[in-house]
């Protein structure tokens, strides 16, 4: 068993993911932090980087599923709507209900299930609790002393994780 804080797969960003591998290893469904790992935080709707992202996603056959722990009120629901792509806001990651929660909706398990996201103390914890691939990416921006701190701890972590090129 892999130690729950180790990521699979260590990405510069989303957009460096080989989609096509990913769908090679059985992944059917990628389950999406939003704030930090697809975009800034506070950024309200997806650019067109994202949607040309989700095309692409949904062309290898793979469904984007945004999975936060956003508390703001409606920030999943209108970030996912405009994008047109399932939600779950308040998943209370690292904790796995919100990851099975999402893939019963989605009807796959964890063996064609992903998470990305830019924190090892949520999606990564949850995403190895949960028994689904984890991929981490940088984070956009460090933001607050808080959470620089906060990647700071997470560093050795990250290390631990294959290239992405090894996907």
């Amino acid at each position: 068993m892999k130690f729950p804080l180790v990521p699979d797969f260590y990405f510069e960003s989303i957009h460096a993911i080989d989609l096509a591998r990913l769908r090679e290893r059985g992944v059917k469904l990628l389950l999406a932090d939003l704030d930090n790992t697809l975009v800034p935080y506070g950024v309200k709707t997806p650019d067109q980087s994202i949607r040309d992202w989700k095309e692409a996603l949904a062309a290898a056959g793979i469904t984007l599923f945004v999975l936060s722990n956003s508390r703001k009120p409606g920030r999943a629901q209108r970030f996912a709507e405009d994008l047109g792509v399932p939600y779950e806001g308040h998943a209370g990651k690292p904790k796995s209900g919100g990851f099975r929660r999402a893939m019963a909706r989605m009807g796959v398990g964890p063996g064609e299930t992903a998470i990305v996201g830019d924190q090892i103390f949520t999606d990564v914890w949850g995403g190895n609790n949960a028994g689904v691939l984890t991929l981490l990416v940088h984070p956009i921006q460090f933001g607050t002393v808080f959470r620089a701190a906060r990647y700071g701890i997470e560093t050795p972590f990250r290390s631990g994780a294959q290239k992405g090129d090894a996907l």
